[in-house]
Parts: C-alpha cells; sequence; structure tokens
C-alpha cells in the first residue's frame, strides 16, 4: 500500500506569510494533481504555541536565523510562525483538503522543535504517523511540500530508517536556502540515505491499482 506525505503545505510557509518559502505555493497545485493516485494521504502541519522556543522573539537579543542550544539540540531560530489556531497554521486554501484522510501535527512542545513529520528534533516523542502508516499497511511513501531543506528531509529521513521505501517528489517541494546550496546539499543526503527522487510527471496510477509507480 501506497501513501503520500504532504509536509507543511500551509499559509506560513506560502509566500506572503510568517516564514514564506519562495514558489512555496507552486507545491500545491502538484499535490492536487497527484492526490487521487494514492492509496492513503496525510498531511503534516507544524503546530507551535506562541512562546515556541525555535521562535526569535523568545531569546531576548537573538535574531531570526542565530543558532543556539535548546536543551541540547543546535536550534535555528525562526520568526513567529504557525501559532495553533491561527489562519497562518492553516493549510492553504487551495489544496484539496477532501482528499486528506489524517492530519498530523507537530511541533506542539514548547522546548522542542519538530521538522520531522515522525518525531522531535531529538527523537524523543513520536508524532503517531508512524504508527498510522503501520496499521493502514502502508510499505511505500511519497513526501512533498516545504521546505526541502528542513521539514521534509527530515520527514524522507526518517522514512527511511522506519524501512519505508521512500520516494521524494522533487518538484513538489521548494527549499528555505538559508545557505546557497542548502537544498542542494539536501537532495544528495537524502539520495545517499536511499531516498528515491522523483518527478511528478513520472508518477502515473497502474492498472492494478497499486498506485504509482
Amino acid at each position: 500500500m501506497n501513501a503520500m506525505i504532504l509536509v507543511d503545505l500551509q499559509n506560513d510557509f506560502m509566500p506572503g506569510g510568517a516564514l514564506a518559502v519562495a514558489e512555496g505555493d507552486q507545491t500545491v497545485a502538484v499535490a492536487n494533481r497527484l492526490l487521487p493516485l494514492f492509496d492513503l494521504v496525510v498531511a503534516t502541519q507544524d503546530w507551535h504555541p506562541a512562546d515556541h522556543l525555535s521562535f526569535a522573539s523568545q531569546h531576548e537579543g537573538r535574531s531570526v536565523g542565530d543558532v543556539v542550544d535548546l536543551n541540547g539540540l543546535s536550534q535555528v531560530l525562526w520568526p513567529d510562525h504557525c501559532v495553533q489556531g491561527t489562519h497562518g497554521a492553516a493549510l492553504h486554501k487551495k489544496l484539496d483538503a477532501a482528499q486528506i484522510d489524517h492530519v498530523v501535527r507537530k511541533g506542539t512542545d514548547r522546548h522542542i522543535d519538530s521538522y520531522s513529520g515522525f518525531f522531535d528534533n531529538g527523537h524523543r516523542q513520536a508524532t503517531g504517523l508512524a504508527n498510522l502508516l503501520r496499521q493502514q499497511g502502508v510499505s511505500d511513501v511519497y513526501i512533498l511540500g516545504l521546505a526541502t531543506d528542513y521539514c521534509v528531509k527530515y520527514t524522507a529521513l526518517d522514512a527511511v530508517q522506519l524501512g519505508l521505501k521512500t520516494s521524494l517528489i522533487e518538484d513538489g517541494c521548494r527549499g528555505v536556502n538559508l545557505k546557497a546550496g542548502d537544498v542542494a546539499a539536501a537532495i544528495r543526503e537524502l539520495q545517499a540515505a536511499g531516498v528515491k527522487i522523483v518527478q511528478s510527471q513520472y508518477l502515473f496510477p497502474l492498472s492494478s491499482g497499486k498506485g504509482p509507480e
């Protein structure tokens, strides 16, 4: 059984949002085109408390982009974003939400960030996504969303480590690129870990009903 994981297709990561990813909105059309191909569709959603410690606003004298130690983990400081219940945390209005089977929320613990859709950054707590996929008999996952070099990358890496056959739909992703080359480096890291890099145009339903190949 196959599943699509839509990573953080939320307003705050779209152009005009608090943590906008360039061309982030272009991922939505790719997602909508592919959704009917999959047996199961799961969306992840950053869902931060307003005082989350990954926010630069919570660290006096610090700025967005600074790196600090947060409870023993290296943490990039971000602008306030995807605060629980706000418009910025909502999924993009053009995303075909009717085809999403489950939404998994992450980043809810003030004291630790959660890039991956599966675990927090310290792998201390699970989000429930792995159990969901296991219960549904999923063996293959296809991942797209925002951002390539952060939440998408860590979601894909965890998927591989959990034993899932993992593909990244590259044209359905966009990156932050805090430093030039971050996105390209992320793709190389994913390939080295065993993630297959694919383009949406090559994903077609099989006559057997098994989904994309």
